[in-house]
Protein backbone atom coordinates (compact mmCIF):
# COMPACT_ATOMS: atom_id res chain seq x y z
CA UNK A 1 0.00 0.00 0.00
CA UNK A 2 0.86 3.33 -0.71
CA UNK A 3 0.66 6.08 2.55
CA UNK A 4 0.16 9.41 0.22
CA UNK A 5 0.11 12.42 2.56
CA UNK A 6 -2.61 15.57 2.39
CA UNK A 7 -2.50 18.99 3.50
CA UNK A 8 -4.13 17.74 6.77
CA UNK A 9 -1.35 15.73 8.12
CA UNK A 10 -2.65 12.91 9.82
CA UNK A 11 -5.38 12.63 7.22
CA UNK A 12 -4.18 10.50 4.71
CA UNK A 13 -4.61 9.11 0.86
CA UNK A 14 -4.40 4.98 0.81
CA UNK A 15 -3.28 3.71 -2.78
CA UNK A 16 -3.55 -0.38 -2.34
CA UNK A 17 -1.55 -2.71 -4.16
CA UNK A 18 -4.04 -4.27 -6.62
CA UNK A 19 -3.30 -7.79 -8.45
CA UNK A 20 -4.97 -9.07 -11.93
CA UNK A 21 -4.98 -11.97 -14.22
CA UNK A 22 -7.10 -13.74 -16.15
CA UNK A 23 -9.46 -14.41 -13.13
CA UNK A 24 -9.87 -11.33 -12.09
CA UNK A 25 -7.80 -9.22 -9.03
CA UNK A 26 -6.76 -9.11 -5.31
CA UNK A 27 -6.23 -6.04 -3.38
CA UNK A 28 -5.54 -5.77 0.97
CA UNK A 29 -8.38 -3.65 1.79
CA UNK A 30 -6.63 -3.19 5.16
CA UNK A 31 -3.28 -4.45 7.11
CA UNK A 32 -2.82 -3.72 10.89
CA UNK A 33 0.90 -3.66 10.41
CA UNK A 34 0.86 -1.65 7.38
CA UNK A 35 -0.92 0.91 8.63
CA UNK A 36 0.78 0.97 12.20
CA UNK A 37 3.81 1.36 10.22
CA UNK A 38 2.36 4.47 8.54
CA UNK A 39 1.72 5.66 11.90
CA UNK A 40 -2.51 5.38 11.62
CA UNK A 41 -3.40 3.50 14.74
CA UNK A 42 -6.90 2.49 13.63
CA UNK A 43 -8.87 -0.19 16.41
CA UNK A 44 -11.40 -1.64 14.25
CA UNK A 45 -14.40 -1.62 16.73
CA UNK A 46 -17.27 -1.45 13.79
CA UNK A 47 -17.74 -1.80 9.93
CA UNK A 48 -20.79 0.15 7.97
CA UNK A 49 -21.86 -0.26 4.65
CA UNK A 50 -23.88 2.89 3.24
CA UNK A 51 -25.51 2.89 -0.18
CA UNK A 52 -27.10 5.85 -2.31
CA UNK A 53 -29.76 5.17 -4.73
CA UNK A 54 -28.82 8.45 -6.68
CA UNK A 55 -25.88 10.56 -7.99
CA UNK A 56 -26.03 14.03 -5.93
CA UNK A 57 -26.88 12.64 -2.75
CA UNK A 58 -24.79 14.45 0.15
CA UNK A 59 -23.87 12.78 3.36
CA UNK A 60 -23.01 14.81 6.26
CA UNK A 61 -20.81 16.45 7.36
CA UNK A 62 -20.82 13.96 11.00
CA UNK A 63 -18.25 13.55 13.66
CA UNK A 64 -18.14 12.16 17.29
CA UNK A 65 -17.87 14.06 20.70
CA UNK A 66 -15.22 13.85 23.17
CA UNK A 67 -14.63 11.11 24.29
CA UNK A 68 -16.04 9.62 21.71
CA UNK A 69 -14.22 10.72 19.18
CA UNK A 70 -14.03 7.95 15.57
CA UNK A 71 -11.41 7.12 13.01
CA UNK A 72 -12.58 5.75 9.90
CA UNK A 73 -11.03 4.19 6.71
CA UNK A 74 -13.03 5.17 3.87
CA UNK A 75 -13.47 3.14 0.73
CA UNK A 76 -16.14 3.18 -2.13
CA UNK A 77 -17.02 0.08 -3.10
CA UNK A 78 -19.24 0.61 -6.06
CA UNK A 79 -19.60 3.84 -7.73
CA UNK A 80 -18.06 7.33 -6.59
CA UNK A 81 -17.28 9.73 -4.13
CA UNK A 82 -15.94 12.74 -3.55
CA UNK A 83 -14.91 12.43 0.62
CA UNK A 84 -14.20 15.15 2.65
CA UNK A 85 -12.60 15.56 5.96
CA UNK A 86 -12.48 18.69 8.21
CA UNK A 87 -10.59 19.08 10.97
CA UNK A 88 -12.69 20.58 13.86
CA UNK A 89 -9.78 19.56 16.51
CA UNK A 90 -9.06 22.52 18.82
CA UNK A 91 -5.32 23.06 19.02
CA UNK A 92 -4.46 21.04 15.62
CA UNK A 93 -2.30 22.83 12.83
CA UNK A 94 -4.49 22.11 10.58
CA UNK A 95 -7.47 23.00 12.32
CA UNK A 96 -10.56 24.67 9.69
CA UNK A 97 -8.74 23.19 6.69
CA UNK A 98 -11.03 20.61 4.51
CA UNK A 99 -9.11 18.10 2.32
CA UNK A 100 -11.31 15.94 -0.31
CA UNK A 101 -10.33 13.05 -2.73
CA UNK A 102 -12.15 11.17 -4.80
CA UNK A 103 -12.68 7.46 -4.20
CA UNK A 104 -14.32 5.28 -6.94
CA UNK A 105 -14.92 1.17 -6.81
CA UNK A 106 -12.58 1.72 -9.78
CA UNK A 107 -9.51 3.56 -8.22
CA UNK A 108 -10.26 0.95 -4.95
CA UNK A 109 -7.88 4.24 -3.16
CA UNK A 110 -9.32 4.68 0.70
CA UNK A 111 -8.97 8.03 2.78
CA UNK A 112 -8.53 7.79 6.62
CA UNK A 113 -10.37 9.97 8.65
CA UNK A 114 -8.87 10.60 12.05
CA UNK A 115 -10.75 10.78 15.44
CA UNK A 116 -11.88 14.27 15.97
CA UNK A 117 -12.35 15.12 12.00
CA UNK A 118 -15.97 16.27 10.32
CA UNK A 119 -16.46 13.79 7.09
CA UNK A 120 -19.02 14.03 4.93
CA UNK A 121 -19.48 12.78 1.05
CA UNK A 122 -21.23 13.40 -2.06
CA UNK A 123 -21.98 10.38 -4.23
CA UNK A 124 -21.04 10.94 -8.35
CA UNK A 125 -22.67 7.82 -9.90
CA UNK A 126 -25.86 6.24 -9.25
CA UNK A 127 -26.02 3.42 -7.33
CA UNK A 128 -22.64 3.81 -4.80
CA UNK A 129 -22.30 1.95 -1.94
CA UNK A 130 -19.48 2.86 0.67
CA UNK A 131 -17.65 0.66 2.84
CA UNK A 132 -16.31 1.88 5.94
CA UNK A 133 -14.43 0.56 9.15
CA UNK A 134 -14.68 2.90 11.94
CA UNK A 135 -13.05 2.87 15.71
CA UNK A 136 -15.34 3.50 18.33
CA UNK A 137 -19.04 2.56 18.33
CA UNK A 138 -21.61 4.90 17.94
CA UNK A 139 -22.79 7.21 20.28
CA UNK A 140 -26.49 8.77 20.10
CA UNK A 141 -25.25 11.26 22.19
CA UNK A 142 -21.96 11.82 21.46
CA UNK A 143 -23.12 12.56 17.34
CA UNK A 144 -22.47 16.02 15.83
CA UNK A 145 -22.53 17.48 12.68
CA UNK A 146 -21.78 20.36 10.74
CA UNK A 147 -23.98 22.22 7.86
CA UNK A 148 -22.04 20.60 4.22
CA UNK A 149 -21.92 24.55 3.06
CA UNK A 150 -21.06 26.36 6.45
CA UNK A 151 -19.65 29.18 4.75
CA UNK A 152 -16.25 29.46 7.29
CA UNK A 153 -15.21 26.13 5.53
CA UNK A 154 -15.89 26.81 2.23
CA UNK A 155 -15.58 22.95 0.96
CA UNK A 156 -15.58 23.17 -2.67
CA UNK A 157 -17.99 20.24 -3.35
CA UNK A 158 -17.89 19.13 -7.32
CA UNK A 159 -21.56 20.29 -7.60
CA UNK A 160 -24.13 22.06 -5.42
CA UNK A 161 -26.93 22.56 -7.07
CA UNK A 162 -30.06 19.80 -6.76
CA UNK A 163 -28.61 17.85 -3.86
CA UNK A 164 -30.23 15.16 -1.78
CA UNK A 165 -30.16 15.14 2.02
CA UNK A 166 -31.57 13.84 4.98
CA UNK A 167 -33.65 16.49 6.77
CA UNK A 168 -30.87 16.29 9.95
CA UNK A 169 -27.93 16.58 7.50
CA UNK A 170 -29.75 19.82 6.08
CA UNK A 171 -30.65 21.29 9.14
CA UNK A 172 -27.02 21.04 10.82
CA UNK A 173 -26.15 24.51 12.29
CA UNK A 174 -22.96 26.50 11.17
CA UNK A 175 -20.14 25.61 13.40
CA UNK A 176 -19.18 26.92 16.59
CA UNK A 177 -16.35 26.44 18.36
Amino acid sequence: MKFLSTPLGDVCLIEPDAFSDERGHFLRAFCAQEFHEAGIRLSVLQANLAGSRHKGTLRGLHYQAAPHEEGKLMRCIKGAIFDVVLDVRPGSNSFGQWYGAELSASNANMLYVPPGCAHGYLTLEDDTEVYYLVSEYYEPEAERGIRWNDPQFTIDWPHKEDLILSEKDRTWPDYVA
